[in-house]
């Protein structure tokens, strides 16, 4: 294990008392002991399933405090306590076992190995009565084993559940505790009418909105609100959605050419003008009609924080089962229907108690501070309301959100496989669960399925006014919330490009941002041994929605970035990509060189024979193989392959970086792909997290579990690792709305932008870059007789880097 915690607060000595008072671990009789006595007091106090005395000795007997004395014995006939049988006791408290995972004569090792935080003092033979204060208190805050600190442990097993007393909420360290009593939630459902006729019924469309509240909230307790805007939430259309799949192994078609601008492409369509007026209320109600189903609602963070005194809000937008309203996969409608929810949880929206009778319920239990989490479609929509500027949206935390669909669907004037936002629409229209609503729909359905294939365009790939409405970095600037950004440096699912377009647009907006890149794929962070994240978000939500003064902006870092030569490795930075460095690669033959570049013209095809064609339609893995091996197989004629000499240092890719080709075509249409590529055998990270501990960690009191993963070292050694990737249509050189003339064997100069990354090339490993035309996994698939040939005399590779 090695730990890498950034939710710390630093805490002065006295807040530190105040706080360990306020949960039981310090009172005026504990203050008049000596530092071994003080010790034993800590530790049976946290005991908290053994209620008698004679228990929590017994499990004290369990601990040693030294190679030869069991912990019970050595603070009864000791008054001084030493550094090392405080960290001894300490590491097993913390789930280490002695003698595989420390020794008992040396725990120090062993918490520079985990880089464990822990106390420095003067004197490591007699420690103060202050100092075993201050080091309970940090270890209270330090992360198990399993991957929680040990006061979450604690309160696992039940500690604050001994106590009346304590305030609600109840924060230590900064950040929210879990006293908040799971397993009597109050689960509701309201319609929150939003301003929208997506169905043109001539009716507001009302969309079910599904609550999850403490019961405290019906005493008076005022709590802000985690909202989950998830389109999947109530059901998914598989079936169909696999049915609906377009054909990818179609011909490269040549586009007329135009010379629009961004004027002829911008959309200004507002699905909130003119619509019907609101409805009338009848009457106000603080009670519920309907309660929601709790078991599909288990987004994991959502659930850790319900018992810290957070509300959470679901909700699936327009054209979902129990709503109103079409889907439209990401249009500016269902931007609308999630920021409806929050206006309503801030007190400035309607919301009814059932679809047909005009009552209204506020929320009234709500404090009117909203925040926003989730991944892919649901960070995307995170993203999306907080470009809105939405009063009271105060923060959210946008997983691998898309910050714009034709990044996500499209390429530099290409389509991007068989699936696109007509499919979406379908996969997430859950009303057709609904025999009744889709009968009353499906007319319009079927209506607007034919509009979303019109406008996304397979044809072209062209940017047009459908994607310019789907351009969520257009309104960056009416941020207000502050940000967190999560995107995994391997996600080839919602690609690095999104997060990078977003951070960017983000740095002159006057509002707190957060940017962390870790190495794994389309994936949630909460479960990782190494991060702190649940802690991190803690502090944060804390901070923004509770208005905690905990130094959030401060404490947490602005970039934080996974390393991927080493595990559980993270690292903190200033910023991405702005290093302002530069290494130029020319291309010289089957080399990437610093000098001279080859003046020869080198060229490579696309087609291949049907049976070849076929195998790598089928298996993309064999196609991944042989595009990027260096030894002879049937790709070696379908792409260029160069390679620098091994690297005498550290080098690390720090942004986007470019390739320009002076290229031609042999016919009047042309399809590129680049890969940069590490080549050097090493063991490296697997870019999914595995199981590293058998055990389940429990989040809350008898409430929720879950298994601690990390990446790891992957068991055998690769020659190579694919990077990042960059595919442009030769006809959309300038941008990706205007359409340039190809003449077939006429060089164009063209700059392929590849995806941002982060990345670590070791000393003697070298950078590769790879040419070809059709990605298997991404692109149309033609098979079309073309050749290209590249001049690289006026071709070069430029990497921007990170240098301290």
């Amino acid at each position: 294990m090695k730990d890498h915690q950034f939710a710390i607060k630093p805490t002065k000595f006295s807040q530190m008392l105040k706080e360990l008072k306020t949960i039981h671990f310090y009172n005026d009789q504990l203050a008049k002991l000596k530092p071994a006595k003080l010790f034993k007091q800590l530790l049976l106090r946290a005991f908290a399933n053994e209620h008698s005395k004679t228990m929590k000795l017994v499990r004290l007997h369990d601990y040693m405090a030294t190679p030869n004395q069991e912990a019970d014995e050595y603070l009864d006939q000791h008054d001084n306590l030493s550094f090392n049988v405080f960290y001894n006791v300490a590491l097993e408290l913390l789930r280490f076992d002695v003698d595989y995972d420390f020794k008992l004569s040396d725990p120090l090792k062993c918490l520079k190995k985990s880089n464990l935080p822990y106390i420095h003092v003067k004197n490591k033979a007699k420690l103060t009565a202050e100092e075993v204060l201050k080091a309970w208190y940090l270890l209270l805050n330090t992360h198990t084993k399993l991957g929680q600190t040990y006061l979450d442990e604690l309160a696992s097993a039940g500690y604050y559940t001994q106590f009346s007393d304590l305030p609600k909420p109840l924060f230590f360290n900064g950040k929210a505790q879990p006293v908040f009593d799971t397993r009597h939630m109050i689960h509701e459902v309201v319609y929150v009418e939003a301003p929208l006729d997506t169905d043109h019924d001539g009716k507001r469309d009302l969309l079910r909105t599904d609550v999850i509240r403490p019961s405290e909230t019906n005493q008076g307790v005022k709590v802000p609100t985690l909202f989950t805007a998830n389109p999947y939430n109530l059901g998914t259309n598989d079936r169909i959605y696999n049915k609906m799949i377009h054909n990818v192994n179609v011909p490269l078609k040549h586009k007329q050419p135009n010379h629009y601008t961004y004027k002829d492409v911008e959309s200004h369509f507002d699905p909130t003008k003119n619509i019907p007026a609101p409805r009338k209320i009848r009457k106000t109600s603080k009670v519920a009609e309907a309660n929601c189903y709790a078991g599909g609602l288990t987004y994991e963070l959502n659930r850790y924080f319900l018992a810290r005194g957070f509300a959470v809000v679901y909700s699936s937008g327009v054209g979902t089962f129990d709503s109103q309203g079409v889907r439209s996969t990401g249009a500016q409608s269902e931007v609308v229907s999630a920021e409806a929810v929050i206006e309503w949880l801030a007190g400035n929206r309607t919301a009814f108690t059932n679809p047909v009778d005009n009552i209204a319920i506020p929320a009234w239990w709500s404090n009117h501070n909203v925040g926003m989490t989730g991944i892919s479609y649901l960070g995307t929509l995170t993203e999306a309301v907080a470009g809105t500027g939405v009063k009271g949206f105060k923060a959210g935390i946008a997983e691998a959100g898309i910050s714009n669909y034709y990044d996500y669907y499209r390429d530099s004037g290409l389509v991007i496989g068989g699936e696109d936002c007509d499919l979406l629409a379908e996969y997430t229209f859950s009303r057709r669960k609904s025999a009744g609503q889709y009968h009353r729909s499906k007319v319009l359905w079927h209506h607007q399925l034919k509009h979303l294939l019109k406008g996304e365009d397979r044809q072209t790939g062209d940017y047009n006014q459908f994607w310019d409405n789907r351009n969520y970095l257009k309104n960056v600037h009416n941020t207000k919330a502050s940000m967190l950004i999560v995107q995994g440096l391997n996600d080839w699912n919602v690609k690095p490009r999104n997060a990078w377009n977003l951070w960017q647009h983000l740095q002159n907006v006057p509002t707190n941002k957060k940017l962390l890149l870790h190495q794994g794929q389309h994936m949630y962070v909460y479960d990782l041994q190494s991060l702190d994240f649940i802690d991190m978000a803690n502090l944060f939500f804390s901070n923004k929605l509770y208005d905690v003064d905990n130094h959030a902006d401060q404490v947490l870092p602005k970039v934080l970035i996974q390393d991927n030569t080493k595990p559980q490795t993270w690292n903190t930075y200033g910023n991405w990509g702005h290093s302002g460095q530069k290494v130029t690669y020319q291309l010289n033959n089957n080399q990437l060189v610093v000098g001279e570049s080859s003046s020869l013209p080198l060229s490579f095809q696309d087609h291949l024979d049907k049976k070849t064609f076929k195998h790598y339609c089928d298996y993309h893995s064999a196609w991944h193989h042989d595009v990027f091996s260096e030894k002879l197989n049937p790709m070696s004629n379908n792409r260029l392959l160069f390679t620098s000499d091994q690297l005498k240092s550290n080098l690390i890719i720090d942004g986007a970086a470019h390739l320009k080709l002076r290229v031609k075509s042999s016919s009047d249409v042309g399809l590129l792909t680049a890969f940069l590529v590490d080549y050097g055998k090493a063991k490296r990270l697997t870019t999914a997290p595995q199981y590293l501990q058998p055990q389940r960690t429990t989040m809350n009191y008898q409430y929720q579990k879950m298994v601690v993963k990390d990446y790891k070292y992957q068991e055998h050694p690769t020659p190579y690792k694919k990077i990042v990737t960059a595919h442009l249509n030769m006809q959309n050189r300038h941008n990706y709305y205007r359409v340039d003339d190809l003449k077939p064997n006429q060089y164009v100069d063209v700059d392929l932008e590849f995806q941002p990354t982060f990345f670590h090339i070791l000393p003697n490993h070298r950078v590769g870059l790879v040419i070809c035309a059709t990605d298997f996994v991404w692109t149309i698939r033609g098979n079309q007789k073309i050749r290209y040939t590249i001049d690289p005399k006026h071709s070069q590779l430029i990497l921007p880097v990170y240098k301290k």
